[in-house]
């Protein structure tokens, strides 16, 4: 009887012990979300790839990680989650201009990288493009005062208007607790 209640003691403690590492992991995860707002200017050509590059984006990683309780060094893992594209102008357009996007980071003293891309665009997509993403770690990138993105684009209409995309990308980091 005493090996029983042993055994189902140490089973709760077990039990206990697993559910309170998960939840102190759940504690120590958030999102970092980013917005750019870029142009393709019209006038651009067909099936030539074009370059358009985004401001230098602020991170503000430290006050994040702080608000978070954690700080840069106790950061795990960085993984773009979601990168979208909404077209926000001209109205009623939509993305069948676009064969393909691939967009990268860049970030002071690391090599630029590829984070997201759509290829053979359907014509059909309007408002919101979703990409591909790469399941890359990008906390250096991320740790970093500022990153700029650049977006390696070709069309296959002739646009006679610019046209304004909204670009969103979401940051899940898995840190650990202060000074755990």
């Amino acid at each position: 009887m005493k090996s029983k209640a042993s055994f189902l003691f140490s089973l709760l403690l077990l039990l206990f012990f697993n559910n309170s590492c998960r939840t102190v992991d759940q504690l120590t995860q958030f999102n970092m979300d980013f917005n750019e707002t870029i142009t393709i200017p019209s006038a651009t050509g067909i099936n030539l790839p074009i370059n358009i590059l985004t401001p230098d984006v602020e991170t503000n990683s430290e006050s994040t990680f702080e608000i978070n309780n954690t700080r840069k060094d106790l950061i795990e893992q960085i993984i773009l989650t979601s990168l979208t594209i909404t077209l926000s102008a001209p109205e009623n357009a939509d993305f069948s201009f676009l064969e393909s996007i691939n967009v990268y980071m860049n970030a002071p003293d690391l090599p630029e990288v590829e984070i997201a891309w759509a290829n053979n665009i359907p014509e059909s997509i309007e408002g919101v493009l979703i990409l591909d993403v790469s399941g890359t770690d990008f906390q250096e990138y991320i740790k970093k005062d500022q990153f700029s993105l650049r977006l390696n684009t070709t069309t296959d209409e002739l646009l006679t208007s610019d046209h304004q995309l909204e670009i969103a990308t979401k940051f899940f980091i898995d840190a650990k607790i202060l000074g755990l």
